[in-house]
């Protein structure tokens, strides 16, 4: 029997990416949901269904007729675990690509609800969070002890994303968040600490700055580090200065009015439709660990990079529903993707997609937080 996929926002950049790879990697039955499709829409990937998420007995009715549902309806900032506890209860499996925390923290504490249903649910399965966190896995079982997570992320241009990025950005400087620094919670300044990374291609040289991210949360307690860092940058630089004056100029009311985020959002979107004709839409990562193999102190340090960032998070997403569908990954409950995707599987279907993570271990070397 074909099993059926239910991809929520599945017309934005991210839910059109994820449809496209499950397209070519399975042979699941794709419906993709939007504000603007026509009921039997035919799409290249599948299917279109109209859909609001705030007419909860209609997302029930769709969610009843499939194998898997996939949340793509950013930002997540603005939504509620509805949908996923409406999937518990329908017992059927789950993945999102939730880059908020609050968002997450409310959604991993359904865990004992969804092992109790035998639904496996993971959230954040993108790019990062997603595919950052498999690297980080990845280079903690590399390591006998690890001591620090330094992740850093930049990013050309709009990277391919839509608005709906850009705005969840702008929700991030609104406030300090918290991050693990020397085994303890500290509070740090958003777009703050500016250091320079040399990245692979496309990116290359790029400054980055503290910013909130699901991983900064999850890493801190999936695994018994002392610090998890979190940076994030842009190409061309400009926009990393302008962010900066974003978040450290701008009177701090004004910038929580959801019409000036919205206002920000559509502001940088033109922008970037712009200078992405030259900067092109391209992610790299570097994540670099310190701590120890047979006492001896060791740093490693991997790197991970596409020309489409969109389709990047359509990797990560994509290769845990190929598992879920496939039966080779069954997990009740919810789940940080570093917790229960093994590397191996990592691995194999990032390959299988012409991806792969190059990495190395080294004597340490200075990484500032």
């Amino acid at each position: 029997m074909t099993q059926k996929v239910l991809i929520l926002g599945g017309r934005g950049r991210i839910g059109a990416s994820v449809a496209a790879d499950l397209a070519q990697y399975t042979t699941a039955a794709i419906t993709v949901t939007g504000r603007r499709c026509s009921p039997g829409e035919s799409l290249g990937s599948g299917s279109c269904l109209v859909l609001d998420l705030a007419d909860r007995l209609a997302v029930a009715a769709a969610i009843a007729d499939h194998n898997l549902v996939i949340h793509c309806a950013g930002p997540f900032s603005y939504r509620d675990r509805h949908v996923l506890e409406t999937c518990i209860a329908q017992g059927v499996n789950y993945l999102d690509v939730a880059d908020n925390p609050r968002y997450v923290r409310a959604a991993l504490d359904l865990k004992e609800q969804a092992t109790a249903a035998g639904v496996t649910a993971l959230v954040s399965t993108g790019v990062f969070p997603g595919i950052s966190n498999s690297m980080v896995r990845q280079g903690i079982e590399a390591l006998d002890h690890t001591d620090t997570i330094h992740l850093s992320y930049g990013v050309a241009g709009s990277g391919g994303a839509g608005v709906t990025v850009l705005r969840t950005t702008f929700l991030e400087l609104q406030h300090p968040f918290s991050a693990w620094i020397d085994g303890s919670w500290r509070t740090v300044q958003p777009y703050s600490q500016r250091q320079k990374v040399n990245f692979p291609t496309p990116i290359g040289s790029c400054g980055v700055y503290w910013f909130n991210t699901v991983e900064a949360m999850t890493l801190a307690e999936s695994f018994p580090v002392q610090t998890v860092v979190t940076k994030f940058g842009s190409v061309p630089d400009i926009y990393n200065h302008l962010t900066w004056l974003t978040a450290h100029a701008l009177p701090k009311d004004w910038l929580r009015r959801p019409e000036t985020v919205e206002f920000l959002a559509q502001i940088s979107y033109r922008m970037t439709q712009i200078s992405d004709r030259w900067s092109g839409v391209g992610i790299a990562m570097v994540v670099t660990l310190t701590g120890h193999n047979q006492n001896r102190p060791i740093q490693y340090q991997a790197s991970f990079a596409h020309t489409d960032t969109a389709q990047a998070a359509g990797w990560g997403t994509g290769s845990i529903a190929q598992a879920l569908l496939a039966g080779t990954l069954q997990a009740p409950g919810v789940w940080p993707v570093e917790q229960v995707w093994p590397t191996a599987q990592f691995q194999r279907t990032l390959a299988q997609r012409g991806g792969i993570v190059i990495s190395d271990v080294a004597a340490p070397s200075s990484c500032p937080h």
